[in-house]
């Protein structure tokens, strides 16, 4: 069913729709950082935001102002 909250979570009793979301959500009560960066070692709890932070080490800025055209 549709946005049905079938999956819970036993610390904090948050609902989540999908297993995934609520295995991420777990890595705040656990501390858990599974996703670590290849060139510095640094861990994070969520891969968005690891692919976020490789960007310091690729100098890759995907978006741009469409006004002035800078990156970032």
């Amino acid at each position: 069913h549709a946005g049905k909250k079938a999956f819970t979570c036993n610390d904090c009793s948050k609902s989540f729709t999908r297993k995934d979301s609520l295995i991420r959500h777990q890595h705040i009560h656990t501390g858990e950082c599974p996703f670590t960066c290849k060139d510095c070692s640094k861990s994070f709890r969520d891969k968005t935001c690891l692919i976020r932070h490789q960007r310091i080490h690729t100098g890759e800025r995907p978006f741009s102002c469409a006004d002035c055209g800078k990156s970032f």
